[in-house]
């Protein structure tokens, strides 16, 4: 008889996961993201560099940050995307802008999307988010790509 109901909960279970899967596609969908490894070989280029936003919370940008970003207050508040309206407005609307967070798996981070809409709103045509799946720490600090604490 448990066998059963195990069986009856871990498909339920396996429902939820691919429904929660295609709501976090369907939200990247709307997005164009760039990848870290992506990202850290553009800034280590001699290329034009896209500009760098953090839009998640202060103590993460104040621990450690991409180097050459810029913290724009955290994407989920009138007060963040203000500041990053602010910072962006400074910028020509057809330069690469990239935007990343990191507090919180892609999933659940109330930050990045927010930022982006505000970004094409404001007629960045080049508005991408950089894809951290785990968090700031796992996919780009652990990995080696380059980290500097505020000056």
């Amino acid at each position: 008889m448990g066998g059963n109901f195990t069986g009856v909960k871990n498909q339920k279970l396996t429902r939820l996961a691919a429904a929660l899967l295609a709501v976090v596609v369907v939200a990247a969908a709307d997005m164009a993201l760039v990848q870290p490894l992506e990202l850290s070989a553009q800034l280590a280029g001699n290329g034009v560099r896209p500009a760098v936003f953090m839009v998640g919370p202060n103590v993460l940008y104040r621990s450690k940050h991409i180097p050459g970003s810029v913290y724009a207050g955290p994407g989920q508040s009138a007060a963040g995307l203000a500041m990053l309206k602010a910072e962006a407005g400074k910028l020509p609307r057809d330069r690469d802008v990239v935007v990343y967070c990191g507090c919180c798996p892609w999933d659940r981070c109330p930050n990045v999307k927010p930022a982006v809409d505000l970004l094409k709103q404001m007629g960045f045509a080049k508005a991408k988010a950089l894809y951290l799946a785990t968090g700031f720490k796992a996919d780009w600090m652990d990995k080696g790509y380059a980290a500097e604490a505020p000056k």
